[in-house]
């Protein structure tokens, strides 16, 4: 294809506050071939695309099975218990049919394929001038993909994943569980279970939610509702079961306009329903809750989720965590310890006590 000489990107300018229109793949082309993008750009650009098409092409077999991307520190020894209590998780979750994502690296990573086995793995490899290796779990997979740029592999964590667990770990660890709850938080990736685990006795994570109720929960960085973003477990059983447990009636959703459409592998009991609607009145707004027994017209291009039940509500994207909340109540019926109420104490603290008002500092 010849280099466009001149795109008016101009008359691409649209208001700030929305985001880009969506281009085709012609018209995407005709962009990066023009002359109003530098040889640096265009490089980066392609090398995106590139890995990207190559994730597509690796994920498209195996998109309809379900996968739980586990994240952790690279340094810990097998020996350890962080890593004998990675390794059987992932187990146990195979067992439930699931896949494994990791980094494909040492330590945590290699816990989750160990346990996994290869055939149920998927490594999703990052290249460093230091400490990352592919593990022998996953070496002579197909399932393996090195990535150049830490956003793609990011997104390929998320995207793919059904439900996200976090083992104790460093910065990248960190940062990886920070993005997830953020992206839940703002509504801007799909509601998951997202799971806190470390071996029986470890105080990792007591830690760590000592830190956000103190530092962000108190001085009202984040809302009281946030802290139900996550769970914390030690027992794998209990863990893999409050994984399982979410899609146990929840199937997936879609946003239509300004309705989310809830797909259901079984009806709501009636009961729960009334209860629903009455509890998150104030989420749902006037709209509610819909039930149909079938696809919305949208949605005709997934014949194969077609015949599911439905529950419509209008999309309040004011409050994202809502939806997250209202989808983990749908199981609330179900007597099991990974679906009962979380009752976190210094949340209704929070609650009942006056918020401070956020104010923009004078310069």
């Amino acid at each position: 294809m010849e280099k466009q000489k001149h795109i008016n990107f101009d008359a691409m300018v649209t208001d700030a506050g929305e985001p880009l229109p969506r281009v085709t793949a012609e018209e995407a082309a005709a962009m990066l071939l023009s002359d109003e993008i530098t040889e640096y750009d265009r490089k980066l650009i392609s090398s995106t695309v590139a890995e990207l098409a190559h994730t597509a092409r690796m994920f498209k077999e195996i998109r309809h099975r379900p996968k739980i991307t586990i994240f952790g520190s690279a340094r810990t020894k097998p020996d350890h218990p962080d890593y004998i209590t990675c390794k059987e998780f992932a187990k146990r979750v195979t067992q439930l049919g699931y896949m494994v994502i990791t980094g494909a690296g040492p330590g945590i990573m290699a816990a989750g394929h160990e346990g996994a086995g290869p055939e149920n793995s998927i490594g999703v490899n990052i290249a460093l001038p230091f400490e990352q290796s592919v593990n022998e779990f996953i070496a002579q997979s197909k399932y393996l993909i090195t990535y150049r740029y830490f956003f793609n592999r990011k997104l390929t964590f998320v995207r793919e994943a059904d439900a996200v667990v976090i083992c104790p770990g460093g910065y990248g660890s960190m940062d990886e569980a920070y993005e997830v709850l953020t992206l839940i938080q703002t509504g801007r990736a799909m509601p998951v279970p997202f799971v806190l685990l470390d071996h029986p006795g470890s105080t990792y994570w007591d830690e760590w939610i000592e830190y956000v109720k103190k530092a962000l929960l108190k001085k009202g960085n984040i809302s009281p509702e946030d802290m139900y973003l996550f769970r914390r477990f030690t027992d794998v059983d209990e863990a893999a079961d409050y994984i399982h447990n979410f899609y146990r009636r929840y199937h997936s959703m879609r946003y239509i306009g300004d309705n989310v459409v809830i797909r259901l592998n079984t009806r709501v009991p009636k009961s729960l329903l009334d209860e629903l609607r009455e509890e998150y009145a104030d989420f749902l707004g006037d709209f509610g809750i819909q039930e149909h027994d079938a696809a919305l017209p949208e949605e005709h291009d997934e014949p194969d989720l077609v015949n599911l039940p439905r529950l419509v509500i209008k999309a309040n994207r004011h409050k994202p965590v809502g939806l997250y909340l209202l989808i983990r109540s749908l199981n609330r019926e179900v007597l099991s310890s990974s679906t009962r109420r979380q009752d976190r104490p210094e949340v209704e603290e929070i609650k009942r006590a006056p918020r401070p008002r956020r104010e923009k500092v004078k310069a």
